[in-house]
């Protein structure tokens, strides 16, 4: 295979991007990837997911990048020799947010993430990786900064989630809804794009040669950062309005594997659109 003489970066998302629902891949997303970075292009991970739940899909996906982002940009991971290092932690002080969060929605289910890696939570959820972490009570959350603080509320739906929002005004720190409706709090002023600028202007990327892809409101900021330096955002077909319009380009669900489709297009010289 022809390798590219100016390498792209290329920053992915995970839920809902390259994987399913189920949590198997999207059709032809290993391949395509394996190609990518065959060409001598730079694949990393860009993800709301805990490095906990991230690490696997490295390996499975057979990918060794300098830097990861997980936990929307508050946490990126270097590698150092066959293994990843917390290199750039962004923290907060969850009081006031958990405060106004725990008289709205005192049967929520709560966790946080210290700057340690280590997960507090008030109650487990089949959909949290809590390997190592430790069940406390909801006032022990805030006994230190964290990098993110993640709800789950049982009978509330992500219309719930925005209004609730507004209501205690969470404009203050970042914020994004998952897929699965749960509302994951960052660092004001943190997201994706912020941690992948840093490790672009890290590893030397030019601009125009940056592409990312994801299919969630966690993304707009990634989207934003992309765009901005004069790389690509690439939308998955089944991403809410606000994300599609905010992507400079739309690709096919991922259960059509429209993350194959738009990665093809970058080893096919000068073909900006898929």
């Amino acid at each position: 295979m022809t390798r590219v003489d100016r390498p792209w970066f290329v920053g992915l998302d995970i839920d809902g991007t390259i994987l399913l629902q189920d949590e198997t891949f999207s059709p032809g997303v290993v391949e395509a990837i394996a190609r990518v970075r065959d060409a001598g292009n730079e694949v990393t991970l860009a993800t709301g997911r805990s490095w906990m739940a991230t690490s696997r899909y490295l390996d499975e996906l057979a990918i060794r990048p300098e830097y990861v982002v997980c936990s929307n940009g508050a946490v990126t991971l270097r590698r150092v020799g066959d293994e990843y290092e917390r290199w750039n932690i962004e923290t907060f002080d969850p009081s006031p947010v958990l405060a106004l969060l725990g008289d709205r929605l005192p049967e929520a289910r709560y966790m946080v993430e210290l700057g340690s890696g280590q997960r507090l939570f008030t109650a487990e959820l089949d959909d949290w990786t809590l390997d190592g972490g430790r069940q406390v009570a909801f006032e022990d959350l805030a006994g230190e900064e964290v990098s993110r603080v993640v709800v789950v509320s049982p009978g509330h739906d992500e219309d719930d989630f925005h209004r609730l929002v507004e209501e205690v005004g969470l404009n203050e720190v970042s914020y994004a809804i998952g897929w699965t409706a749960w509302l994951d709090i960052a660092p004001q002023g943190v997201d994706k794009g912020t941690a992948l600028e840093r490790v672009r202007v890290e590893r030397a990327h030019d601009g125009d040669r940056v592409f990312v892809a994801g299919d969630g409101r966690n993304d707009l900021g990634m989207f934003a950062w992309a765009q901005g330096v004069g790389g690509r955002a690439v939308a998955m077909g089944q991403a809410p309005d606000e994300v599609r319009a905010a992507a400079g380009e739309v690709t096919a669900d991922v259960i059509d594997g429209g993350l194959a489709r738009a990665l093809a297009s970058l080893l096919v010289a000068d073909a900006p659109t898929i």
